[in-house]
């Protein structure tokens, strides 16, 4: 499929995705991640692997997006829900 990511066209496949992500270490994924095989990426570096462009060239909903569309599982970035509090 065809994905526009940083103002460039890029023809990424699920198998082609697999491959490149193959032998990759993943880094601390402490916000939005890709579950590739069964290892969980941070998205900013799986943009970087697949695309071969600076992290700060695209954004992380950029990549989501096009993951998604490949059939990845994609988290995002939740907060944390603030713990109310009940009067005594």
């Amino acid at each position: 499929m065809r994905f526009v990511i940083a103002r460039f066209p890029f023809d990424l496949t699920r198998s082609g995705v697999l491959e490149s992500m193959k032998g990759i270490k993943p880094e601390h994924a402490a916000g939005e991640s890709v579950i590739i095989g069964r290892r969980t990426y941070p998205v900013k570096q799986v943009g970087e692997v697949i695309t071969r462009q600076d992290r700060r060239d695209f954004s992380a909903g950029e990549v989501l997006r096009a993951m998604t569309q490949l059939g990845f599982t994609c988290r995002s970035l939740v907060p944390a829900p603030v713990p109310t509090r009940v009067p005594t």
